[in-house]
């Protein structure tokens, strides 16, 4: 086995452990000796790949999104329009239930900024082009009205870290009148994310697994 793949299977190695371990535990009681024996690696070699806890559950995120990509998925439907892609798109976020604990997990982790910078930064390289090429379809067949396709796709993967009340601190109810803000406010650029039957069950559902407990 070349130097290369021996190193990309210790990684994947770490971040399977860890994904054990942090569902298992969670991430503040998972140590670095839990860790350790449960990779089969030793400390050095964790260290070589990953500075810290915090590092690694961002490449665990990173992962994650990657093996099992939404937008992927979306792309392939020939049988929906731009608009009904970004809708099926949320749809299949809402109902990755190993996805969203572990988005719930990491809440906490983000009141570093280094981490949270680093969190702004990947989405911002990695979500803001995938948004920008489903708006610019959905322009292109009529199904979306907006001006705005480039500031959207800029502004959709921030809007996650608005809610997290790890970083804006907020209520309940504080965080259902975000929620109904950012639907309205999206609406009237031209991207109507739900239809109005569904917004209150939405929000009810989403807003009980990330509020404050």
């Amino acid at each position: 086995m070349k130097q290369g793949e021996k190193s990309l299977l210790s990684r994947n190695k770490i971040l399977e452990a860890c994904g054990i371990l942090f569902a298992e535990k969670g991430f503040d009681a998972t140590t670095m000796q839990d860790i350790i024996a449960r990779s089969g690696l030793s400390k050095g070699a964790i260290y070589h790949h990953f500075k810290s806890k915090e590092e690694i559950m961002q490449a665990l995120g990173d992962k994650m999104f990657f093996d099992n990509n939404p937008f992927d998925e979306i792309r392939k439907r020939t049988d929906l329009n731009g608009l009904q892609k970004i809708r099926e798109l949320l749809r299949l976020n809402q109902s990755d239930t190993k996805r969203n604990e572990f988005n719930m997990a990491a809440i906490p982790i983000l009141k570093d900024p280094r981490i949270l910078a680093t969190a702004v930064e990947a989405n911002r390289r990695v979500l803001t082009p995938l948004w920008l090429e489903l708006l610019e379809e959905g322009k292109a067949d009529g199904s979306i009205q907006t001006k705005y396709a480039k500031e959207l796709s800029e502004l959709l993967p921030l809007i996650n870290f608005w809610f997290m009340p790890s970083i804006y601190p907020a209520t309940a109810e504080e965080i259902h009148n975000k929620f109904i803000f950012v639907i309205e406010v999206l609406s009237n650029m031209g991207l109507p994310l739900m239809e109005e039957e569904d917004i209150k069950a939405t929000a009810e559902k989403w807003i009980k697994e990330i509020s404050p407990k």
